[in-house]
């Protein structure tokens, strides 16, 4: 049998703590290190990720993207950090990454900053009124004012993992990839994707991937499989 990877994080895509507990029983020892999004917060989101945390010792990702005024994102981020967590995402405009920055304060809890969504294209960011550019270059250019403003790494596709890992400014950050699907596993509702094995080759620190192990016939075979394909990566 494999260790688990935690480079392999896996986002619990289901409705509730309670389905949450038994998919990572499921997989048991398979996976170390799983994310919980904003779909289960009022389903005991933060309470799957404290007992997860501090009774099976698994790392966690709280995905929750704050976007607000600063004070406001300082006081959620700050009661966050009381949980003893591992990653957290905010958006990636510089006043928010800042302001995450002082509610995490000495604390382990690592912001991450989102850049452009793994489900969104140009056409998205036009529908959206966001400024006219490439998108790989307008994704560059805010992990780089993310970073700037102290962020502990970057959300980014697998499509611009390397562009930003040679950015100056992401020495030492971290770079984590949704959007990576195994071959042969549906895209669902995202548009820039990649293999896992691609994604991390491409700079990624970890990559997140959810319904192809939540929703497979056999989840702990699937995360298994997707460990193999990166333990030589």
């Amino acid at each position: 049998m494999l260790p688990a990877d935690d480079r392999l994080i896996v986002a619990l895509d289901v409705p509730n703590a309670l389905a949450g507990l038994e998919l990572a029983r499921v997989l048991g020892d398979t996976v170390s290190f799983y994310k919980i999004g904003l779909g289960m917060l009022t389903g005991g989101g933060l309470a799957l990720a404290n007992e997860l945390k501090q009774e099976h010792g698994k790392r966690i990702f709280l995905d929750m993207k704050f976007f607000d005024i600063g004070a406001t994102v300082t006081s959620a981020v700050r009661g966050i950090a009381q949980y003893d967590l591992d990653f957290l995402t905010v958006h990636g405009d510089p006043h928010v990454v800042r302001a995450a920055r002082e509610g995490a304060g000495g604390s382990g809890l690592k912001i991450l900053a989102v850049t452009v969504l793994t489900s969104l294209d140009r056409q998205d960011l036009d529908d959206g009124l966001m400024r006219a550019g490439d998108l790989t270059e307008l994704t560059l250019e805010r992990a780089a004012r993310a970073f700037a403003a102290g962020a502990d790494g970057v959300i980014a596709s697998p499509h611009e993992a390397a562009g930003i890992r040679a950015l100056p400014e992401a020495a030492g950050k971290l770079i984590v990839t949704p959007g990576v699907r195994p071959v042969g596993s549906a895209s669902g509702d995202q548009k820039r994707i990649a293999t896992p094995a691609h994604a991390l080759q491409s700079g990624a620190d970890h990559i997140v991937v959810g319904r192809p192990i939540s929703q497979a016939t056999n989840p702990r075979a699937a995360a298994t499989a997707i460990v193999q394909d990166i333990t030589g990566t």
